[in-house]
C-alpha cells in the first residue's frame, strides 16, 4: 500500500484507523475538500446585502479551486482520481456548498433584494450553473482565455433570476 510506505507506518496501522480503501479515499478528498471551506463559511456570515455576498462567495468557491490546482497540478489531479470514488465525501462536500449559497440567498429572500425562491432549490441551481467555473471535472476548460467572459454571462443570468 502506497499510503503506508508514504506515511511511513505498517499496513496494520493504517487499517486500524481505515477499514477499506474506500473509507481511505473518502478520508482524503474530505481532508482536501475541507481545505476549500473556511475561507467560504467565512463570507457567509459577513454582514451586508447578500447580492455583493453571494457574487463574493461564488467567485471565492472558483478562486480556491483554480489556485489549488494551479499551486500542485500533481496533487490536484490525484484528488480528482480519487474523487471519482468517494461518492459520500463528494456528496457532504456539494450538500454543504449548496446550504452555503442557499443561506445567502435565504438572507436576500428576507432583505427583498432576491425574489421569493425556495432557497435550497436556489443554492443547487447556482451550484450547477457556476460548477463549469469551479468543478474540477472542468479543470482543463479553466485556461480557455474566454472563460471569464463566460462566468460573466452566467453571473448576469443568474442575478436576473434572483432580482426581485
Amino acid at each position: 500500500m502506497d499510503v503506508a510506505r508514504a506515511l511511513g507506518v505498517s499496513h496494520a496501522a493504517v487499517y486500524r484507523h481505515v477499514a477499506t480503501k474506500a473509507d481511505l479515499r473518502n478520508l482524503v478528498v474530505a481532508r482536501w475538500a475541507e481545505g476549500t471551506m473556511p475561507a467560504l463559511r467565512t463570507i457567509v456570515e459577513e454582514p451586508g446585502p447578500a447580492p455583493p455576498r453571494l457574487r463574493h462567495l461564488v467567485d471565492a468557491l472558483i478562486a480556491v479551486k483554480r489556485r489549488r490546482a494551479a499551486d500542485d497540478p500533481e496533487l490536484f489531479a490525484a484528488y480528482r482520481t480519487l474523487a471519482a470514488d468517494a461518492k459520500s465525501a463528494v456528496a457532504a462536500h456539494v450538500d454543504e456548498l449548496i446550504e452555503l449559497i442557499a443561506r445567502v440567498v435565504r438572507d436576500g429572500v428576507r432583505e427583498g433584494t432576491f425574489r421569493a425562491t425556495d432557497p435550497m432549490a436556489a443554492g443547487r441551481a447556482i451550484l450547477i450553473a457556476t460548477s463549469g467555473f469551479h468543478h474540477p471535472a472542468h479543470y482543463a476548460e479553466w485556461t480557455d482565455p474566454a472563460i471569464d467572459a463566460d462566468y460573466e454571462a452566467v453571473w448576469q443570468l443568474l442575478k436576473a433570476g434572483l432580482s426581485p
